[in-house]
This record gives structure tokens, sequence and C-alpha cells, in this order.
């Protein structure tokens, strides 16, 4: 009766081991069961662990979907378990792969747009980072209905896609994209912004031409506000913007943009020409960040009306035109003629 209690506490014991053994190559045990570099795996809204390990398994993540169910009772994550899409490139547990899930690690891309980029130049963006055709972004930004409500007037969306960083599943499409910079355009409208918009009897269709100004002549933060002075002091008194980089937008719109600009093209006959038309351009030339959407409703209380390069990314301030005169005269003039004489010209 001893000998048969000791066999079969032994086959107990060897029970528990070859299942404690088991449990471990299932549970604990790195696997990497297919060949590619990587291996995306999608995991649908309101699947069950059943579901979702059948999918790994069938993708050589995991051993098997038995496994993933365990896994997931045995930490107890199974109401944390999240959709999306997720990246495996590397052998991993059947427990690690319940932790990246329940954690949610979806695999994201992520798509940077400084500020002052216009539409086009967007698009350039979107295709080079591989999400899809040029064209297709031109065609969302051109879906206005997204900002009707607070710019009835505006054609397209140029100047309400907010410059940022987005992270987004790599199936993303140009449209959702677009309803994600709009809706960061809205959040950067602050009802503070809006407000001193209202108060200084802006628009917000002109309140973003404006700040789209600032941010395309200047990217110096401590110059923003002194840029939103001269542009208000001109409105003010009905003086033209007189702005280089509304003429450059005109040219891009009629295709005639080489990278230079010269005499010729100041004399261009289109509304966005500020040297032609009095007044802020028809609409926004670029998209605008956050800081020039403030300076426009809070320029620095000084009396400038004009600005010059010091071709260094800085400018010059000055209230009259002699001054200003002047100081074209050394930070531009002398500054080329300098450097041809430097060039052997």
């Amino acid at each position: 009766m001893k000998r048969l209690l000791l066999a079969v506490v032994a086959v107990l014991v060897l029970a528990a081991v070859a299942a404690g053994a088991w449990l471990f190559l299932s549970l604990e045990r790195p696997y990497r069961g297919y060949t590619e570099p990587e291996q995306f795996v999608e995991i649908p809204q309101g699947s069950g662990s059943a579901a979702m390990g059948r999918r790994l398994e069938d993708a050589g993540v995991v051993r098997s979907a038995l496994a993933f169910r365990l896994a997931v009772w045995m930490r107890g994550v199974g109401h944390r378990l999240q959709a999306g899409e997720y990246r495996f490139d590397e052998p991993l547990s059947a427990t690690a792969v319940v932790e990246r899930i329940a954690r949610g690690d979806v695999y994201l891309l992520t798509i940077t747009f400084r500020e002052g980029l216009t539409i086009r130049q967007m698009s350039e963006v979107f295709e080079s980072r591989g999400f899809g055709p040029a064209a297709e972004f031109v065609k969302a930004a051109g879906n206005a209905s997204l900002i009707e409500d607070v710019d009835p007037a505006a054609p397209n969306l140029e100047g309400y896609l907010f410059p940022d960083t987005y992270s987004l599943p790599r199936r993303a499409t140009a449209s959702q994209l677009v309803e994600r910079m709009v809706a960061g355009f809205r959040k950067a409208l602050t009802p503070d912004i809006a407000e001193a918009a209202e108060a200084r009897g802006f628009s917000v269709r002109e309140l973003v031409t404006l700040a789209s100004l600032i941010e395309k002549e200047t990217a110096k933060p401590e110059e923003r506000e002194l840029v939103a002075a001269v542009y208000s002091n001109r409105l003010r008194i009905g003086m033209g913007m007189q702005a280089d980089p509304t003429i450059i937008y005109a040219l891009e719109l009629l295709g005639q943009y080489d990278g230079n600009l010269t005499r010729q093209n100041m004399r261009v006959d289109h509304p966005y020409n500020t040297y032609r038309y009095a007044g802020l351009p028809p609409g926004p030339i670029a998209a605008p960040g956050r800081a020039s959407l403030q300076a426009a409703v809070n320029p620095a209380d000084v009396p400038y009306l004009f600005f010059v390069s010091r071709n260094d990314g800085s400018h010059i301030f000055s209230t009259t035109y002699d001054e200003h005169r002047r100081h074209v005269q050394e930070w531009q003039v002398r500054f080329f003629q300098e450097r041809r004489n430097r060039e052997g010209h």
C-alpha cells in the first residue's frame, strides 16, 4: 500500500512537472512562426479573446489560440484587450503578446506638418511619408464643409489644417487625417483668441489670414507680435499689406512660381497680390500655428509700419519710410552687392 501511494505521488509529481513544462512552453517561451521580417495583425473592434487568439495563431505570432487564451486568463486582462493593428518583428511569449495588446500598443505612423505650409506642400509631405498620393490629400483638403460653421466663405481648408505631429494607422485615409487636422485647428482657436479677434473686428477668416501672413514672414518667436503690429497698423490707416509671401502664393496658384521673386512678378494682377490690392488678401496663404494666431490678436504696441530682413532670419523694424529705405540699403542692397563681389561678379 505504501509503495502504491508513493507511485501515485510520483505520477502526480511527474504530471505536475509535465503540466508546468507545457504551461511554460505555451505561455512563457518566445515563439515566432512567421518568416517575414515583420508581421501585422489587425484586431477588429469587439473581438473576444478566442477570435484574437485565432488571428494571432494564423499569423504565426503565438503557438496556439489556446495558449493566448490561457495567458489572458492567467494575467486577468480579458477586459483590457484593445482593438487595432499590431506589429510583431521578434519572438514573443504568449504572455508578452497579451500584455502588448492589453496596453494597446497599436502600430502607428507619425507625420509632421510644420507651421507655414500650404495645402499643396502638405500633400507632398503626405505622399513622402507613404500614406498615399498627394492628389488624395489635396482632394480631402477641398472639403470646406468641415469648417463652414466658422468660415462659410472658405473654398477649401487652406489655413485650417493645423500644423502638428499626428500618429495614424498605416491605412489611414487622407480624409481621416484632414478631419483630425481641422479638429486641431478648432482646439487651437481657443475662446480667448476668438473673443479677442471679435473685439478687433476680425472674422475667423480674417484672423487666420492675418496669422498666416505673420507665420510666413517670421519664424522668430520674439518677432511675431512686431510683425502683427506692422500689419495691424497698416490695416488701421488703409495702407497695403505689401507682403511678398502673398505674391508667391498667387504665383503658386497660377503655376508660375519658380523659386524666384522678380520685379515683374510683383506686378501680377491677382487678388492675392497685396502690392496691388489693399487690405488683407482674400484668404489664408498657409497654415498658421497657435503662436501666430495669438500674435494676430495681440500685436505689440509699437508704431512700426515697415520691416526688412537682416538675411539671417531676423528683421529690423521702422516707423517711417525714410528709415525703412535706409534699412533696405543697409541690409538688402549692400548685402547683395557684397555677396556678388565675394563671388567675383
